[in-house]
């Protein structure tokens, strides 16, 4: 294999491993502020013994998170040193923004949350949890802010001289029209991954409960939950709408082949199911939706969507023409369109699945009920999956969608790798950080298992609601 071919399964295999742990700590870090807020409010213990609990699992996932992200970073340099170079002027602002502010502020009240239990008053210490939670969406809104610039790149300009792009305009890199859609999009998939997680966590306790103290303790949890996925899915489907436009807009290739659109239509369908040819140029047999695919384009049923064989002449007449620009490369300027196109709709589909078992949750809980048949189990146990899976095939369709592109328009992947990188170097890494991950993965797995059996422990009768006399620091858990 060619090292960019390698470099890049590691890349994919590193970020989308990584991207797993993102959405439940945006998402759960929100849940467990809104259980410690309902506590100060209610003093009702459940509210508390659910903030403690679920507190327990966030940490875990937090922690794995964080190694798991740190070598993001590092991959920069060892394979696209290339890459790195052209877009370090644009990307280190927001980037060093979201190390320093972001990222300092969620790791530094995270530890007055977990050390401050009995010692911090009780408003100062939920609201660290808070701060932790905005945190989180600083981090997400920077780092979404460079990705955003390699799928629409504003506020530069390229000096011939260095190679490079040189930003500008950091507002533009900021509130880039990408940018503005993207970022409440993931956000509101984190909420429903994170609520998923309890839901999915909490039934299964439900299910299990020998106690009506227990049963009092995780239903609440597993209605909020439910409802926290149903709303943020309908935010998730709402801003995925307002994006799909916006990604026509700026990358018509991407919508061209999340359909399998060689031709040029006016209406276009969409289609629910294809089987085809392995490149996806010949259909046979579909079920469609009629003008569903120019609504998610334009906007109106009728709306033209242009094909892949016209936009790829008119990359080559665009891209291809440059002889003098050395980060043109002229091609076939396609995605794989089998991927791009499967991605696209198990992004869609398991969101809605998952948003459907939520709504079927509320409904098998109504008026007080606690179902305990194995239909309930089966949806504890598929339901924390299906928006995490969605997440990541969400992911995979916005980089697949964008190749060859590494930045749009700017720079190839070709061109991306770094140039001293070989094959031996190449597979090694990918080895030695793929058996790695492996034994994250089963790290993270037998935690959070072990923990979740425990369940919400029952409070010690002395817990304090404020903070008493002057006593050291201690560990919570």
């Amino acid at each position: 294999m060619d090292p960019t071919d390698i470099a890049r399964w590691q890349f994919a295999i590193t970020t989308v491993y990584h991207f797993l742990f993102v959405p439940i700590t945006i998402g759960l870090s929100a849940v467990i502020a809104g259980y410690e807020l309902t506590w100060l409010r209610t003093r009702d213990e459940r509210w508390l013994r659910l903030t403690k609990f679920f507190g327990k699992l966030f940490l875990i996932n937090f922690a794995i998170g964080v190694v798991t992200g740190i070598v993001q970073e590092f991959q920069f340099g060892m394979n696209w040193s290339d890459y790195s170079r052209f877009v370090g002027d644009v990307f280190g602002a927001p980037l060093a923004i979201e190390g320093l502010l972001a990222f300092f502020l969620e790791s530094t009240f995270l530890g007055l949350w977990i050390f401050g239990w009995d010692r911090l008053p009780a408003r100062l210490h939920a609201a660290c949890m808070v701060l932790v939670h905005i945190g989180t969406l600083f981090s997400a809104y920077f780092i979404l802010a460079a990705n955003s610039w390699m799928q629409h790149p504003v506020g530069f300009a390229f000096n011939p001289e260095t190679g490079r792009a040189e930003m500008n305009d950091f507002a533009a890199v900021l509130f880039n029209k990408v940018q503005l859609v993207t970022f409440p999009h993931v956000v509101l998939s984190a909420y429903m991954t994170g609520a998923a997680f309890v839901v999915g966590v909490a039934l299964w306790h439900l299910r299990r409960a020998r106690t009506a103290e227990d049963r009092a303790v995780y239903r609440p949890a597993v209605r909020t939950g439910a409802w926290i996925v149903l709303v943020a899915a309908l935010g998730v489907a709402v801003s995925g709408d307002v994006q799909g436009k916006i990604m026509t807009e700026v990358q018509p290739m991407k919508m061209a082949a999340a359909e399998g659109l060689y031709e040029t239509e006016a209406p276009a369908d969409f289609s629910v199911f294809q089987l085809g040819t392995l490149d996806g140029e010949k259909e046979t047999f579909s079920i469609k939706v009629p003008g569903m695919l120019s609504f998610l384009a334009t906007g109106t049923p009728n709306g033209e969507v242009e094909g892949i064989n016209d936009l790829r002449e008119k990359y080559r007449d665009t891209y291809g023409a440059d002889p003098g620009a050395a980060y043109y490369s002229p091609g076939d300027y396609t995605p794989v369109i089998p991927l791009t196109y499967w991605s696209f709709r198990l992004m869609m589909g398991l969101g809605m699945a998952g948003a459907a078992i939520a709504a079927w949750i509320l409904w098998a809980t109504r008026r007080g009920r606690a179902p305990t048949g194995r239909a309930v189990l089966a949806a504890a146990v598929a339901l924390p999956f299906l928006p995490l899976f969605a997440n990541s095939f969400g992911w995979i369709f916005t980089e697949l969608g964008r190749q060859p592109w590494a930045v749009f328009g700017l720079m190839t992947t070709e061109h991306s790798v770094s140039p001293g990188l070989s094959t031996g170097e190449a597979w090694t890494s990918l080895t030695a950080l793929t058996a790695v991950y492996g034994v994250l993965a089963v790290v993270e797995v037998r935690l959070l298992l072990t923990w979740i059996r425990k369940g919400a422990e029952e409070l010690p009768p002395d817990v304090p609601t404020d903070a008493g006399e002057d006593r050291p620091l201690a560990f919570a858990y």
